[in-house]
């Protein structure tokens, strides 16, 4: 993209990790930014004034993605605080492993409302309201070709997400709005090594 001083992101679960990386380079670049979190509000307000500091413009808004009327309300604010969207950063997750016959209803379905019914829910509302020129960026991972052991439900879902990549980019010609989807491998985030056990298996948030 071109110069973005005048550009407005959203990412999601951007105050950690991944996302707060995404969020810096993103303020680094020039992008007025809305960082979206589920719960720490501290930790994702103590980024926004880390930024601001930098003179990024940036602020911090709560919604849990598997909620449609929380992800609206994200990008109300991001129209209402920066007067448009440009680019959607879908990073929130979670990860909990577990081999296929351990997996019970309540990981299984939390595990969907996060990573696919949230993809969904964001896509949904940029797919309305980005401006033209605009990039959608959904994080998937490498575990959708790995097929490890324990990952099948997370992997499930990932691949879920790239469907839905490849239909909207199409979905979406003459717009002008690029949809793409990128596919980490293991990331040295302190998540990653701070990973909950429970009955061996691996919970990331």
């Amino acid at each position: 993209m071109s110069s973005a001083t005048d550009k407005v992101a959203i990412v999601t679960g951007g105050s950690r990790g991944i996302g707060a990386a995404i969020s810096r380079r993103l303020a680094a670049d020039g992008f007025r930014l809305v960082i979206n979190y589920a719960g720490n509000a501290t930790e994702a307000q103590a980024l926004v004034e880390t930024l601001t500091q930098t003179g990024a413009h940036a602020v911090a808004v709560q919604g849990d993605v598997s909620d449609a009327a929380a992800v609206s309300a994200v990008f109300d604010a991001a129209d209402t605080i920066f007067g448009g969207i440009d680019v959607l950063v879908n990073n929130a997750g979670i990860m909990s492993l577990a081999n296929v016959v351990d997996t019970d209803d309540a990981i299984f379905d939390r595990i969907v409302a996060v990573n696919l019914k949230g993809t969904l829910n964001t896509l949904r509302e940029a797919a309305r309201r980005l401006r033209s020129g605009g990039r959608i960026v959904n994080l998937s991972t490498s575990q959708v070709g790995l097929f490890h052991p324990t990952y099948g439900v997370y992997a499930a879902t990932k691949a879920g997400v790239e469907a839905l990549t490849r239909v909207l980019s199409k979905e979406l010609r003459g717009r002008n709005i690029n949809v793409n989807a990128v596919a980490p491998g293991p990331t040295a985030t302190d998540l990653f090594f701070a990973r909950q056990i429970t009955r061996g298996d691996r919970t990331v948030h």
